[in-house]
């Protein structure tokens, strides 16, 4: 059954969603827009208390789809376990997350600082999806997919609206991993921007997102090698594919060499440190910067989880 992400909820998320996570700025740079060749306004997702955007959704859903004090279980890369995990324990919600045993450290250790109960099992996200759904049948408790609850994608449609009231752009380039916030953020700018162009974004090394978008059907890949673990998806989520296409105008892939010189542009001429993912958007532009050349760039730094030795690696750059 498809999900639909609705405008109305969009717009009244926000009185549901601590406002930690809302309001967040949005950051420029002359000389950064001279190296880019286009006018770049960068939604900064970065300063609240999980270092990502996920907290708007994760908000929404626990404050409106739940029952009291009912269990959850989900899978994640970090960022969106992060986000469950405070939102959930906050409302007396036990949370248990499945993650990769290649997960990031510092993701898994925020994770259960937050008090979510971590199990580390597969290679890769979609491996430990797996074992978390059949861990949950079991147990019959809910399983929480980032990319299938409408309220996910709503809360991080907030960000869209903000963005939309703060400048004027012509072109978003948006990050897609599961698609939540890609729904999100579509569904809203179709309304309150509809002239603006938007463009969905994945590693090129991990393309099963755009494959299965432009077929509109499933298509597994068989590896997600990206360093870009917050868009690191093999298995798509087929009830999302057709809302998904609705939302963009095209889907772009973009090439691994791309994503740390962006986080650096970001760290040098905004002052953020970005995770991949998080950089994903400039990564784009220097992937095709006669397409971007002139034009009034929106993107969202999504998310500043690094991996202690990329972190380590982008600041000594």
């Amino acid at each position: 059954m498809p999900i639909q992400t609705r405008l109305e909820r969009i717009f009244d998320a926000s009185r549901h969603i601590d406002p930690v996570f809302l309001d967040s700025p949005t950051l420029t740079s002359d000389t950064l827009d001279e190296t880019l060749g286009c006018r770049l306004v960068a939604k900064d997702e970065t300063a609240n208390p999980i270092g990502s955007f996920k907290g708007r959704g994760t908000e929404l859903f626990a404050a409106l789809a739940l029952q009291a004090g009912e269990p959850l279980v989900c899978a994640s890369a970090g960022n969106f376990g992060q986000g469950l995990a405070r939102a959930a324990i906050r409302r007396g919600h036990p949370c248990t997350v499945f993650a990769a045993e290649t997960a990031n450290p510092a993701k898994v250790d925020a994770m259960r600082r937050l008090g979510a109960q971590v199990r580390l099992a597969g290679a890769d996200f979609d491996a430990a999806k797996q074992v978390a759904l059949g861990y949950a049948a079991r147990g019959g408790l809910r399983f929480v997919e980032d990319g299938s609850e409408a309220e996910l994608a709503e809360g991080a449609g907030t960000l869209a609206l903000e963005l939309a009231g703060s400048t004027p752009f012509d072109v978003v380039v948006v990050q897609v991993g599961n698609g939540s916030l890609l729904a999100g953020v579509g569904t809203a700018l179709r309304h309150v921007a509809p002239r603006a162009e938007i463009i969905a974004v994945v590693a090129a090394n991990a393309p099963a997102m755009k494959l299965s978008i432009e077929a509109g059907h499933v298509i597994e890949t068989a590896h997600a090698a990206t360093i870009a673990d917050g868009i690191a998806v093999r298995v798509p989520i087929a009830a999302t594919l057709a809302s998904l296409r609705a939302c963009c105008d095209d889907i772009v892939a973009v090439s691994e060499t791309r994503f740390f010189k962006a986080m650096r542009l970001v760290h040098r001429h905004l002052g953020v440190v970005v995770e991949p993912s998080g950089a994903v958007g400039v990564a784009a532009i220097l992937d095709d910067p006669k397409r971007f050349a002139g034009r009034r760039v929106a993107t969202i730094l999504c998310g500043d989880n690094l991996s202690p030795a990329m972190r380590l690696r982008l600041l000594a750059a």
